[in-house]
């Protein structure tokens, strides 16, 4: 993705973040970005916030009863030496609760600041795309 910025702190590489414009009624938005660690010790995404939502959350998809549900999780580690992948169907950021919606709208960006247990807070812009960047499909967790 040519117009992609990709972040550091601590090990940490925050790649790619992107969201998808929707409808302006769209109730919520999901972000979504690759970290990789290239330390030798785990480090744990514990939260995030931006000031286009009242909320945000991060989420995982899950299989139960033959249905794929959405659920919030308390964190994420981040594996010594691996990455993990938000990606549609995956893991991702939820946005509850849109406030600005002048900054969701394709080709605008909004900060978002992810709260790392080890590396401490970083703030990242996440590009707002009309389509998916090519190779976002299914989530990679590890190496």
């Amino acid at each position: 993705m040519a117009s992609a910025k990709d972040y550091h702190i601590g090990n940490l590489d925050v790649i790619a973040p992107w969201s998808q414009a929707l409808p302006p009624n769209a109730p919520t938005v999901a972000a979504y970005f690759t970290v990789r660690n290239t330390g030798m010790g785990d480090d744990r995404l514990l939260g995030l916030d931006s000031p286009v939502a009242a909320e945000a959350q991060l989420h995982e998809h899950i299989g139960a009863d033959g249905m794929m549900k959405m659920q919030q999780v308390d964190g994420l580690i981040i594996p010594a030496a691996g990455q993990v992948r938000l990606a549609p169907m995956g893991g991702h950021v939820m946005l509850l609760g849109l406030a600005d919606r002048s900054q969701l709208v394709s080709g605008a960006s909004f900060p978002l600041v992810l709260h790392f247990e080890k590396a401490g807070d970083l703030e990242i812009q996440v590009p707002v795309l009309a389509n998916p960047p090519e190779g976002n499909g299914v989530p990679l967790q590890g190496g």
